[in-house]
């Protein structure tokens, strides 16, 4: 599946293009499709991979549950990129691969912690319109991970929400990130 950008793509050849696109090539093998979209916005760029840094950095909340919870998130919403680079950023940070393809049927599988399969669905109810969370998955969620643990997840949905409805907006869809490291999705 190829994207279709709704947006011509942006001249990659300026300053700030040039240095993204070696960075995107040295870190993950390609230039992100979103990459010429939001270059036609240089401070808008600059501004988000600053804040990706920064989220990227967060440690309060187990780096597994994270993962779960942005595939859950992006299945939910259908962006087919956000779960391509999903699955390829689980193998490259060393996750159960097995289980990462299993996140789009997470119901079906059997391969999930109760804890897991919680935070799965926390991430879907935050992901539909209207918002589904529920009172009783907070607090349950809460008592098994702590407040600074559940203020980070909640922010980092509320971050996936944003990156696949922008992407999928966009025409944004797979762009083979998971096939490089041969990592077939089970489901999109």
């Amino acid at each position: 599946m190829s994207s279709t950008f709704r947006i011509p793509q942006a001249d990659l050849s300026t300053l700030v293009g040039r240095a993204l696109s070696a960075y995107a090539r040295r870190t993950y093998g390609a230039v992100p499709d979103f990459a010429y979209v939001l270059l036609h916005h240089g401070p808008l760029t600059r501004a988000l991979l600053g804040f990706e840094r920064r989220v990227a950095k967060l440690s309060a909340c187990d780096p597994h549950l994270k993962t779960y919870a942005v595939m859950a998130s992006a299945a939910t919403i259908g962006c087919t990129w956000c779960l391509d680079f999903g699955y390829f950023m689980a193998h490259t940070d060393g996750l159960d691969e097995d289980k990462a393809r299993q996140v789009p049927v997470w119901r079906q599988s059997s391969v999930f912690t109760d804890l897991e399969r919680d935070v799965m669905a926390y991430a879907e109810a935050m992901s539909r319109t209207p918002l589904e969370v529920t009172d009783e998955m907070v607090t349950s969620l809460h008592e098994r991970l702590g407040s600074a643990a559940l203020v980070e997840l909640t922010q980092l949905i509320a971050v996936e929400n944003m990156r696949s409805r922008a992407n999928s907006a966009m025409g944004l869809s797979s762009q083979g990130f998971a096939d490089s490291c041969d990592l077939a999705p089970l489901a999109q």
